[in-house]
């Protein structure tokens, strides 16, 4: 891969959908696009690559969350749906962590601010975040601090 920023890409990514007549791609990547556009005219910035992985990381979260509430309604074609867009977004994100990956930097990262127990928490997370973002589901990443922790 070029030098290319991950916006530009997927803007590229946005016009190879468009002309291969994949509507539903297209249409997750445009909510990729209107999230960035939102961000950018609401705070007056040039979005970078950094805050972009947050920004889809987030989009991740809110469909793992969505797919939960579906499932317990029993609507598993929405369901459907939200997958198929956590799967688009996945394409934009550095490659998932292995656990094995996610609980050798847990350890590195409670080594490192001393944690001792549930009171240290938020030290470990923010040492992990910036290193983990949108490599894995910090939701996930949570449980196995607390499982050291605990």
């Amino acid at each position: 891969m070029t030098d290319q920023t991950l916006k530009a890409r997927i803007q590229d990514e946005m016009k190879a959908a468009l002309r291969a007549k994949e509507k539903q791609r297209l249409g997750t990547i445009r909510l990729i696009q209107a999230e960035i556009k939102r961000i950018e005219v609401d705070e007056r910035i040039e979005i970078d690559d950094a805050r972009l992985l947050a920004v889809l990381d987030k989009m991740c979260k809110q469909r793992r969350d969505s797919i939960d509430q579906y499932e317990k309604a029993e609507r598993t074609d929405l369901a459907d749906i939200e997958k198929a867009e956590i799967a688009v977004i996945q394409e934009f994100l550095p490659a998932q962590l292995s656990e094995e990956e996610l609980i050798s930097l847990i350890s590195d990262a409670i080594a490192a601010t001393g944690a001792g127990s549930m009171k240290d928490m938020g030290k470990v997370m923010g040492q992990l975040k910036p290193k983990l973002q949108g490599r894995a589901d910090m939701g996930e990443v949570s449980k196995l601090i607390k499982a050291k922790l605990a």
